[in-house]
């Protein structure tokens, strides 16, 4: 398999939490999961009023080869490209017989 369009880096992250031993909900660190290849389309991108504010929204397809560590990657999980933080709308979508995932995630840029 060629890379072909995946020409994009991009950081897989995944949530730790950890007691503090003040909190239920305790601390959550976010570690590095896989930094791999990716074909980047973006989907969609608007603005949105909120609470009195304006808030930049873009959601983006990924497409990433298959491996053991991307058939691990869950809509907890997080996807960190071009200085944004995109959260992980669904599990990802397998392509083929485990050659490729296909994520669809959004961001949002507080403006």
């Amino acid at each position: 398999m060629t890379a072909g369009k995946m020409d994009r880096r991009i950081r897989i992250e995944r949530a730790t939490a950890t007691d503090d031993g003040f909190t239920s909900a305790g601390t959550v660190t976010w570690s590095l999961l896989a930094e791999v290849w990716a074909e980047v389309t973006p989907i969609s991108d608007g603005e949105r009023w909120r609470a009195g504010e304006v808030a930049a929204h873009v959601t983006h397809r990924f497409r990433i080869r298959y491996s053991s560590t991307a058939g691990s990657i869950t809509a907890k999980d997080r996807i960190i490209y071009d200085g944004l933080e995109f959260n992980i709308a669904a599990p990802p979508k397998e392509i083929g017989r485990r050659q490729k995932l296909e994520i669809t995630a959004s961001a949002s840029a507080d403006t």
